[in-house]
């Protein structure tokens, strides 16, 4: 993925602990919840990231390896 999705997927989990920590400090069960999703939205979004660099990089090694 390009930096750009990276900061996107930053923001969004950012954005979801606020959301979070504004529903436990009012009792707002919603925005719990919604704080909630979003971080694990962005959660999933990075480990997707992850396994994609992670394939890339050893598409790399094996490429290099048979130069």
């Amino acid at each position: 993925m390009g930096m750009d999705d990276k900061v996107k997927n930053a923001t969004q989990e950012a954005v979801g602990k606020a959301k979070k920590g504004v529903g436990d400090a009012t009792d707002n069960r919603d925005l719990q919840a919604e704080g909630a999703g979003e971080e694990a939205g962005a959660k999933v979004k990075k480990a997707a990231e992850d396994v994609k660099d992670g394939a890339r990089d050893a598409a790399d090694d094996i490429r290099d390896a048979t130069r």
